[in-house]
């Protein structure tokens, strides 16, 4: 892999007066539909729904669907938010630029830190979940359930691991068309097998051979049902999760045909369509199987890690497999989908002179950030075998600390669109509800949901049930990737001052116009 440098430098022609300015990538190479199925992707719904829905049926019982409309609000409220500042600022740096542009270039740093170090954490937490599927389709298919074992063994485990994250580095390498072709694929694929699973399960309740068949109830979609706030609050940290991973539609904005349009639409119907399969898959699981503690209930701890494995050949009979690849298709696809954040980010955070200049290469060919694509895939697989061999709490510890720097940069990007906005709030009724209420209401929440993750990952049982000197191993984990952050920010500060005097990206505030837009490539 090689790759030229072909950004122009901060400060340059291109620059407007807020400091936005082009980076080199394919332009107009995605489309509304592009991005949505990436968005889609992205947010992996077979192999997150599967871990999901055991655990939330045991917190809240039938009342699945109406928490995850619930958990929902924070995340379209967000996303209002995020669209608000795509027309303004449609710039590949997202959080990263539109915080710096909004707080200045301290608080914009570390929004970028955010997200980048979720997103390459959970990359290798995706491949290690395709590797996992990938030797259980394998016996499912063969009939020889000694090969699942093969994905305990750290070597093999390991080497399967590097393979697939070399591939989805090379495909995230080259051009746009081909991600998009490969998404195509993969997320129809998977889309299709989750409405069969679900239709599949409606007619074994309507036939009789469900394993626990209930009645579906009007209640099933009505919060106040649920008896604790508590709960409630659980299903809104469960969003987080399975709601992540919209914004990877606004991180393509530079390459998306109508820039400063689409890539807030697609963020929007990417959301609303998860909604949709999530509580369709919801009502059919409870009434195929019911929330009890029985054998393939959903409230069976023994079941919950993986719901629609154990439950397939019940629901699919022979096509179970099927199920085991979607879920593999899943991961896989998000696998791959998921470099275009972290890349892009770095990309945009070396281009506006906050990391290294190689990070602001861009391939003459593809038009894609190469340097920051391999980077990113390097500590991700990097991350990923250490972590393997040293703890697997330490490795599925880190990944749940990740919730709390998605809080953390979902957060700050939801004010950062209301401080920017500040000066628009109430010029029209439209620009109070989207620009002041609806982004503020979302990070109020985030911050609310940030705040209470980091207190109860104090507690030593919170997690695998990992501490460090009686501290929880989560909230350890996460204070560190946080605290490594500023580390990293201040000595950037030092090699890099230009940025944090704020000569390459300017703070400001908006004036009603979209003037910096104009300066982005259509």
């Amino acid at each position: 892999m090689s790759s030229n440098t072909t950004a122009p430098p901060s400060g340059s022609a291109d620059a407007g007066e807020s400091g936005l300015s082009r980076k080199g990538l394919g332009a107009g190479t995605v489309g509304l539909v592009g991005a949505v199925v990436i968005g889609i992707s992205c947010i992996a719904p077979a192999y997150t729904f599967t871990a999901a829905i055991g655990p939330t049926a045991s917190a809240v019982g039938t009342q699945v669907p109406a928490i995850i409309l619930v958990g929902f609000i924070p995340m379209l409220l967000v996303a209002f938010g995020y669209r608000e500042l795509n027309s303004a600022m449609p710039d590949s740096g997202t959080s990263f630029t539109w915080a710096t542009r909004a707080f200045g270039p301290y608080i914009g740093w570390m929004a970028g830190w955010g997200l980048v170090a979720a997103t390459i954490l959970v990359l290798s937490n995706l491949a290690g979940v395709a590797v996992d599927f990938l030797y259980l389709l394998i016996a499912q298919i063969t009939g020889n359930d000694s090969i699942a074992a093969l994905a305990a063994n750290p070597v093999i485990n390991v080497v399967t691991c590097l393979a697939f994250v070399l591939g989805a580095t090379w495909i995230s390498y080259r051009d746009m068309q081909t991600t998009q072709k490969l998404q195509y694929v993969l997320v129809g694929f998977q889309l299709v097998v989750l409405v069969v699973f679900a239709v599949a399960a409606f007619v074994g309740v309507a036939n009789g051979t469900a394993y626990d068949a209930s009645p579906v109830s009007a209640s099933w979609f009505n919060p106040f049902e649920i008896p604790e706030f508590g709960m409630v609050a659980a299903g809104l940290s469960l969003s987080i999760f399975i709601f992540w991973g919209w914004d990877v539609t606004l991180t393509m904005n530079e390459e998306t045909k109508g820039s400063a349009s689409t890539p807030g639409r697609a963020a929007t119907l990417t959301v609303l369509i998860i909604v949709v399969v999530y509580v369709l898959l919801a009502v059919a699981l409870i009434a195929f199987a019911g929330v009890g503690t029985g054998e393939y209930g959903l409230g069976n701890e023994a079941i919950q890690d993986n719901v629609f494995f154990h439950l397939s050949g019940l629901v699919m009979g022979p096509l179970a497999w099927l199920v085991s690849l979607s879920v593999l298709s899943s991961s896989a696809a998000s696998l791959q989908s998921t470099f275009v954040s972290p890349a892009r980010t770095l990309l945009a955070m070396g281009h506006y002179g906050a990391l290294s200049p190689s990070f602001a290469k861009v391939h003459p060919t593809f038009f894609t950030p190469g340097y920051a694509t391999v980077v990113s895939a390097v500590v991700a697989s990097g991350f990923y075998a250490v972590m393997r061999f040293i703890s697997e709490n330490v490795l599925w510890d880190t990944i749940t600390a990740l919730g709390m720097m998605i809080c953390f940069y979902y957060g700050l990007t939801a004010f950062a669109t209301v401080w920017y906005f500040r000066t628009q709030w109430f010029v029209s009724v439209r620009n109070t509800f989207f620009q002041l209420v609806f982004p503020l209401l979302g990070g109020i929440v985030l911050s609310i949901l940030f705040v209470t993750t980091l207190t109860d990952s104090v507690s030593p049982d919170y997690g695998s049930g990992s501490s460090i000197g009686g501290i929880g191993l989560v909230f350890v984990l996460g204070v560190t990737v946080l605290v490594i952050g500023v580390v990293v920010m201040l000595v950037q500060r030092v090699r890099r001052p230009a940025f944090f005097r704020g000569e390459t990206l300017r703070r400001g505030v908006s004036d009603g116009a979209v003037d910096e837009a104009a300066n982005l490539p259509e």
